[in-house]
């Protein structure tokens, strides 16, 4: 019998068989709910060699070890959070993401989302539609030369920071340590620099370390005039503390890709007209979408052929 091939995640007709023809000598075999992925490592475990999931869903160790031959996992896109790669690399499996190949299409996606947010598009947009002209409406701020207060400043941060500057604002960022070459302030706790800042923008990785990073006490730092961005996890707002803040005017506004309930929508936030949502698509066009298949499947390749993966995970 063949080996298989096992997808998790979401995959277009055409991309499962692009991936299908990469390995004509696998079975591919698609789960990409909770349910089809308990069946296939029920039916399938033992022919198993490699998985490709996505961060949020993941692959645990119990699952791993329901899977004797698995060889090799990788997350679709760079996020990673709930894979065990401490499980995976002590037994020999190597782990891959890709890393990279939609960059630019999140970094526009959070523009999009801190421009609508702060010029509130949504509201704008619905008065519109009700008749209502501007003299009858609050001026909208500016977006240029607001202060923008980046969490998280790796490849994706700096891709947004790079699009900011454009419209002349002034950029800081919080990292757990200070970027050497950069021509932005560094703050070294996250309070500090919610309370500069005048959008807080969220790109930093999920997982345990990182939940509810932004909470009651951040949002309170931001302010009234205050808006956040995330396009990261949804794990690391506290939902119902932003709920509350923006409710009780304690901030302006918000943009939201992702959520702690997905797929099912932030329920909290759904009657507020400050806060944008859309539904976790910050990475997802035809080019990033594309890119991502290509790079799952040129990891995959060099796997299976004895060659390093093109974006290894490193635990």
């Amino acid at each position: 019998m063949q080996p298989v091939l096992l997808v998790l995640n979401f995959n277009t007709e055409a991309h499962l068989r692009q991936m299908a023809q990469a390995v004509p000598a696998f079975d591919l075999v698609y789960a990409p709910d909770a349910g089809q992925c308990e069946a296939a490592i029920a039916a399938h475990g033992a022919r198993i060699r490699v998985v490709l999931t996505i961060g949020s869903t993941g692959l645990s160790a119990a699952q791993m070890q329901r899977m004797p031959g698995l060889t090799l996992v990788c997350a679709l896109g760079a996020g990673y959070e709930n894979i065990d790669v401490a499980y995976a690399q002590a037994h020999g499996i190597a782990v891959g993401n890709g890393a990279g190949t939609n960059d630019d299409c999140v970094a526009d996606h959070a523009m999009g989302l801190l421009i609508a947010s702060v010029r509130g598009l949504v509201r704008l947009d619905r008065a519109t539609r009700s008749g209502v002209w501007r003299t009858a409406l609050a001026l909208p701020p500016n977006v240029s030369r607001k202060r923008l207060g980046i969490l998280g400043l790796g490849a994706i941060g700096a891709k947004i920071a790079q699009r900011a500057r454009g419209f002349d604002m002034e950029i800081g960022y919080h990292n757990r340590s200070q970027r050497s070459g950069l021509p932005y302030r560094y703050f070294g706790d996250l309070l500090s620099m919610a309370r500069w800042a005048d959008v807080l923008l969220v790109a930093t990785p999920g997982g345990a370390g990182t939940r509810h990073l932004v909470n009651a006490e951040v949002l309170d730092a931001l302010g009234p005039q205050g808006h956040l961005v995330n396009i990261a996890r949804g794990s690391v707002v506290d939902t119902a503390a932003l709920a509350a803040a923006v409710r009780e005017g304690r901030l302006a506004g918000a943009g939201l890709d992702v959520y702690e309930s997905e797929p099912a929508p932030p329920a909290e936030l759904l009657d507020l007209d400050a806060v944008v949502l859309t539904p976790h698509v910050g990475g997802w066009s035809p080019e990033a979408v594309q890119a991502s298949v290509d790079r799952f499947i040129a990891n995959m390749r060099n796997h299976l052929e004895g060659l390093p993966l093109v974006s290894p995970v490193q635990g």
